[in-house]
């Protein structure tokens, strides 16, 4: 079995017997995956620690794309290793970060992953947590309530991804002809965030080359997450948030 759902920001509830009963029935050899902002590898204590192991003990595997919303610093330290075709790094032996660019067999199945996404809430700046009027600013701006993040703190440039993952993706999907079953994103393309509505989200570097794929690939669906609603666009683009869907 294969269930998909949308953004977690840390906070891993929906994965409760209560909330999710189809896991009575799921092995190690089942998969839920995470579509971006995860947000469970972050500030490295005790309770993060304690969070990872409970995750492990899920009775299925968990993936996860990356979104915006990731310490990057720290997920960067995690080694990365190939497996069902693409690379991954492995935060626990059950919890596994499918990176960007790559494809896996699932099932039988031919997943893209292509992670990551732009922070929209950042327009009054990234202050620099090294600069000498710091805490000055920070303050004013709290103060203010201004919609800004702090570098390698709440926001890594990281979030994009580089020419390099880029360059990846493409390369991955002409081996393949462009062909799979299913993508998994943070993010829309360009034609499908225009159809949420929703003008705080601009078209974007990343966005750009998610349109790409659209007019290329072929596929049977394509789930994202990242603008916390629950729907269905031109039927075969599934929007998740806190649902969780089975896809096989």
């Amino acid at each position: 079995m294969i269930y998909v759902t949308g953004d977690t920001h840390g906070d891993f509830e929906r994965f409760q017997e209560e909330y999710f009963p189809e896991q009575k029935n799921m092995t190690k050899d089942d998969f839920v995956i995470i579509c971006g902002d995860f947000g469970g590898v972050w500030d490295g204590s005790k309770r993060e620690r304690r969070q990872l192991d409970r995750l492990e003990q899920l009775p299925f595997t968990l993936l996860f794309v990356s979104g915006n919303h990731e310490n990057f610093d720290r997920l960067a330290k995690y080694p990365v290793e190939e497996w069902n075709g693409g690379k991954i790094q492995r935060i626990r032996p059950h919890v596994i970060h499918l990176l960007r660019g790559q494809v896996f067999q699932l099932e039988g199945r031919l997943f893209f992953t292509m992670g990551g996404g732009k922070s929209h809430d950042i327009e009054d700046g990234i202050l620099n947590p090294f600069a000498q009027d710091f805490q000055e600013q920070y303050v004013l701006y709290r103060g203010m309530g201004a919609r800004f993040r702090v570098n390698h703190r709440t926001w890594w440039k990281e979030e994009l991804p580089s020419p390099q993952e880029y360059q990846q993706a493409r390369e991955t999907l002409e081996h393949i002809n462009w062909s799979v079953d299913y993508i998994i994103t943070h993010c829309a393309p360009n034609s499908i965030l225009d159809q949420l509505g929703d003008r705080s989200y601009e078209h974007d570097q990343l966005t750009d080359f998610l349109e790409e794929v659209i007019s290329k690939a072929q596929f049977r669906y394509w789930l994202f997450g990242h603008y916390h609603d629950n729907r269905i666009l031109d039927k075969r683009y599934v929007l998740l948030w806190e649902q969780i869907v089975r896809v096989l």
